[in-house]
């Protein structure tokens, strides 16, 4: 990652660096057991794959996960396949579901699978998304205003000092918006916030959103430091 995430007191609450931390361990620990328990599709799938890249792929699908947690499966030793290596790593996944403030059973989308940031378009569903925001950001925003902060918000963008994503949901037949993450360059640094759309919290897309963010940010804005302030 070309930046480091910093994460400081006042964000939003889902995006505490421990808890975020214990989480993509748990996530990882889950899909090991889950790719020992499946372990002869699990060793069909790669076996039947053209190359690492492609086995990765098949078995992120196969165990409903995504890549990077499908990678450490890859990496798995063949001396984790016995009972007591299976068993030690069931504990260690009870043992992080206790310290976890919630699991993805309770927020099933924090995991990132299935979830994309596309860069911000003047498409209808982006100006609608972007309008609810504005409401509950500023209050009674009238059109005028909405549109004031967006065309503020492209020109930022247009120099190069911005870049607005739409979070989306690919878990369905068609890409679902549920959210942005703006992040705005102030000189080394990048003030990232998160907005999620209000029916759609709690269920884990600020944390999505937040995983996903951190790498794409970063790519933009490579050598800065990546700053989550507070919710957008």
């Amino acid at each position: 990652m070309p930046g480091r995430a910093a994460l400081e007191k006042g964000c939003h609450p889902m995006t505490t660096a421990n808890h975020d931390q214990v989480l993509d361990k748990r996530e990882i620990a889950a899909a090991l057991l889950r790719a020992l328990e499946r372990r002869h599709e699990v060793l069909d799938a790669i076996v039947e794959s053209n190359d690492r890249a492609e086995a990765v792929a098949t078995v992120a699908r196969l165990l409903d996960t995504d890549e990077f947690c499908a990678e450490a499966v890859l990496n798995l030793p063949f001396r984790r396949l016995t009972k007591a290596e299976r068993k030690k790593i069931r504990e260690e996944l009870d043992d992080l579901d206790a310290v976890l403030k919630w699991t993805p059973a309770e927020r099933p989308y924090a995991t990132g699978a299935h979830f994309r940031l596309r860069q911000f378009s003047d498409s209808e569903p982006d100006r609608e998304l972007f309008r609810v925001r504005c409401e509950e950001q500023l209050g009674d925003a009238g059109a005028a205003q909405v549109e004031q902060e967006r065309a503020a918000g492209l020109s930022r963008i247009d120099d190069e000092s911005a870049v607005w994503l739409v979070a989306e949901d690919l878990s369905g037949t068609e890409p679902k918006p549920v959210g942005f993450a703006f992040g705005e360059l102030q000189g080394h640094e990048v003030d990232v916030a998160i907005w999620v759309h209000p029916e759609l919290r709690k269920q884990g897309y600020g944390t999505a959103t937040l995983k996903h963010a951190r790498t794409e940010l970063a790519a933009y804005f490579p050598g800065t430091t990546i700053i989550v302030r507070s919710p957008a």
